[in-house]
């Protein structure tokens, strides 16, 4: 159904904004009317479903909705149904105040789905760019258990506490990239254009020059020469690589499981995954989502495929009656006492506690690791850094301490 943005006056002579949807620009006027509006400009605007794309172009990145715009409309709409409102008329305001102009058309539409008799759960879902699996299903407990405004409560809460983890890396990330970036480019712009202007005054005065010498004069021209055809390799195999890796099912197979095998950065990887393997199924139980729908959910959002599978079993091994626990145990991805953890909570009745509990502690690990690599990485940096320039520095300098010593 269409969707219209209109500008109008109330019966009081008051000015109006707002989205209607109807079936025409004529059926729009004459819903307006009906409420005591009177439109004075109403255009039609377009409301994309958010499907998965086969690629993106750059509008389709300053379109999209993101997580925290979707945690903070999840925190209001459960306030707001908590304060006793109508579905309906909680949705209400949330448009009025969105300032994403996607999420406002899109919750437009949801907001007249609701008002045809839909649930929220069904009109979400027609939105997955949006609303995730993990998203839809918990509103539709939510709605069936009659307490949706406390499952939106946990919803935002689980969102934040995920951007919020993820900005801690991020933040720990930053400053050693920053200073990659840099300094690479520093040692680009001085072997690629600084040393040679240089180094050509030793050519002129055909000088026997050191061999430290000749091997940066060397790297010097390769770069210089060849420096548009390396930036087109390296993109071209990062393009290639991507797709092999992302596009093909066995080289997303290799990559997840190179991912987990790197030193240091391998242990991270697991450890998040896992943790958000725990948190998201503990949320999901807690709200009553069935065991079986959980893991079906929750192997989609671990990001690794090899992890995935592991879950994908013991959803089977559990349908056939066996502790989650005991599968899990059997999976090399999951620790020992990861899993003697939700063994414990299985047989004291707090699974959900426990798997809070194993996130808590895999994310606190997390956070800690990086800050210690990150502490390591940054004086590693700066000592390779140095030798680098150090290795031009002392390839110059030789040079010119024999013609001093040639002149003596």
């Amino acid at each position: 159904m269409p969707v219209y943005e209109y500008r109008a006056l109330d019966i009081k002579g008051k000015s109006l904004k707002g989205i209607i949807n109807a079936d025409s620009v004529f059926a729009a006027r004459q819903r307006l009317r009906e409420t005591n509006i009177f439109p004075v400009n109403l255009k039609e605007t377009f409301v994309e479903e958010n499907k998965v794309p086969a690629g993106r172009s750059i509008s389709d990145f300053f379109k999209r909705v993101s997580l925290h715009e979707v945690s903070v409309m999840t925190r209001q709409l459960a306030t707001l149904l908590g304060a006793g409102l109508p579905l309906v008329s909680s949705l209400t305001p949330l448009i009025s105040q969105t300032t994403n102009p996607q999420l406002k058309k899109t919750l437009a539409q949801i907001k007249e789905e609701v008002n045809e008799g839909n649930s929220l759960a069904l009109s979400i879902s027609h939105y997955p760019g949006i609303f995730s699996p993990f998203y839809v299903n918990m509103v539709r407990t939510g709605e069936a258990s009659g307490a949706l405004d406390v499952v939106l409560e946990r919803l935002a809460d689980f969102s934040e506490n995920q951007q919020a983890l993820q900005g801690k890396i991020k933040a720990a990330l930053a400053y050693p990239i920053f200073m990659f970036l840099v300094g690479s480019g520093v040692l680009f712009f001085l072997t690629t254009f600084v040393v040679p202007k240089i180094t050509g005054i030793f050519s002129e005065m055909h000088q026997t020059l050191p061999g430290i010498t000749i091997f940066l004069i060397s790297i010097s021209g390769f770069l210089k020469s060849f420096w548009s055809a390396i930036v087109l390799i390296v993109i071209g195999s990062f393009i290639g690589f991507r797709y092999m890796f992302t596009k093909t099912l066995k080289g997303q197979y290799i990559w997840d499981k190179i991912k987990l095998k790197t030193p240091l950065f391998g242990s991270l990887t697991h450890k998040m995954a896992v943790a958000r393997f725990s948190r998201t199924l503990g949320t999901l139980l807690e709200s009553g989502v069935p065991m079986l729908t959980a893991l079906s959910i929750v192997k989609n959002i671990v990001n690794n495929r090899l992890i995935a599978d592991s879950i994908a079993e013991a959803s089977r091994d559990v349908e056939e009656g066996q502790n989650l626990s005991a599968t899990l145990s059997r999976s090399k991805l999951f620790p020992p006492i990861i899993t003697q953890m939700i063994s414990a909570g299985e047989q004291s009745g707090t699974l959900e506690k426990m798997l809070y509990k194993v996130s808590d502690s895999l994310e606190t690990e997390v956070e800690s690791n990086i800050t210690m690599m990150t502490s390591m990485l940054e004086p590693v940096m700066i000592l390779i850094m140095g030798l680098l320039v150090g290795f031009i520095v002392i390839s110059i300098l030789l040079p010119i301490f024999e013609m001093n010593q040639l002149i003596r």
